[in-house]
């Protein structure tokens, strides 16, 4: 049997869970993961702010709004959620980006995000 390699993060540790309440990632698995069918490259591990909720929504993307007929409960800041890097990068751009565990954000983040970007915005440790 062939075991598949762990999926690394940006700082190229194995990638550690993102959250599970509520339940994220692209396979709503707790993780950032990603293949090639997650288009929006929803990897970054951000924890939200109201302001970050308020910039999304502006742009098209309500976070905040709960979506029962798709399992979705709804943000709130201080919720941690896989953020597709374009939108953070966007956010960063426009001041607002949320922060980042890096430890949980994916490393195909840097595909889009720098890392001395995601570096800037990471959570104290």
């Amino acid at each position: 049997m062939i075991q598949q390699a762990p999926s690394l993060n940006v700082l190229g540790d194995a990638l550690s869970p993102c959250a599970t309440d509520p339940m994220t990632g692209f396979f709503r698995d707790g993780h950032c993961n990603t293949c090639d069918e997650d288009q929006g490259n929803h990897t970054v591990c951000a924890v939200m702010t109201a302001e970050f909720l308020a910039f999304s929504a502006y742009v098209g993307n309500d976070l905040s709004t709960p979506r029962p007929d798709f399992s979705f409960p709804g943000l709130k800041p201080g919720d941690r959620w896989c953020l597709c890097a374009a939108r953070f990068l966007q956010a960063h751009d426009e001041g607002c980006a949320p922060r980042v565990d890096l430890a949980a954000t994916h490393q195909r983040a840097l595909e889009v995000v720098p890392l001395p970007v995601l570096m800037a915005c990471a959570l104290e440790t």
